[in-house]
């Protein structure tokens, strides 16, 4: 998931041909105050261009704290966006404040929550609980927000961090919602940001946070099944539609136990591939 400025116009448009999953137009960090009424207006005229392929667009907004937010989020929900990305959700009433706002948008737009300050780590189980009656869908980790929140020092391997990126994961599994890391600043150490993408995919994060195209490349490599993967994901599949198989628990295949579990774990992974 690419972060651009949404007052750039040039990486927007270079944005149409990238291979990201998800483009994500921001009206928060990387828009200045004075800029912010223009962004949002080029946000909603980007959307409504399209030329985007099946990549997913979002907006970012402002958070509802703001002098922007509420702009941002009624302009948002008309835009026709895939998706809306909301800041520093904090409690299970920001999410209900953003899924009420979001009323008027089309069904399909979804809600997207960012998690970034220190109220939301002891609420994240009420607040993914909320997916099964409003449009959330999806946790972002937003890692430098939480550092300068809690103070926690942001070592290349994140060992201070882990404990809230577990949290994050497992909550958002409770909740049937998927859940992406936060980004890498340093985008020109390509070779450290594989490694912490494999050590996100690891944990069990669904994919990466970007904040430049460079990244891309690496992240997709990461995150996406490998072939090796897709292969047995198919052979567990196929054994268990065998006949002989039905109604078994448990099977052997190519010299090892196959559960049920497995086969749902396969599946998942060839629906992502």
């Amino acid at each position: 998931m690419l972060y651009l400025p949404a007052s750039n116009a040039r990486a927007i448009e270079k944005a149409r041909a990238l291979p990201a999953d998800v483009v994500i137009l921001d009206l928060e960090d990387a828009v200045a105050p004075d800029a912010k009424a223009e962004a949002r207006q080029a946000a909603v005229e980007a959307v409504k261009a399209g030329g985007f392929g099946q990549r997913e667009v979002a907006i970012r907004v402002n958070g509802r704290d703001t002098e922007w937010g509420d702009a941002d989020i009624a302009a948002a929900a008309r835009s026709g966006a895939d998706a809306i990305l909301v800041p520093k959700v904090s409690s299970p009433d920001d999410v209900r404040h953003y899924d009420a706002a979001l009323a008027g948008a089309p069904d399909a737009t979804q809600l997207w929550a960012m998690v970034e300050t220190c109220a939301a780590v002891p609420a994240l189980d009420s607040i993914a609980a909320l997916a099964s009656e409003t449009r959330l869908s999806l946790f972002v980790m937003g890692t430098n927000d939480l550092a300068k929140e809690t103070g926690v020092e942001l070592t290349e391997d994140r060992r201070y961090l882990a404990p809230f990126l577990f949290q994050l994961v497992m909550a958002a599994r409770a909740g049937g919602i998927s859940v992406l890391d936060g980004v890498s600043n340093d985008f020109r150490d390509l070779d450290a940001f594989g490694k912490g993408c494999r050590e996100a995919r690891s944990m069990g994060f669904d994919g990466k946070t970007l904040i430049h195209p460079a990244q891309i490349a690496p992240a997709n490599a990461v995150f996406a099944p490998s072939s090796e993967a897709i292969a047995e994901a198919e052979a567990i599949v196929a054994a268990f539609a065998d006949p002989e198989n039905a109604g078994r628990g448990v099977i052997s295949l190519n010299g090892r136990m196959v559960e049920r579990l497995h086969l749902e774990m396969a599946q998942t992974l060839l629906e992502r591939a």
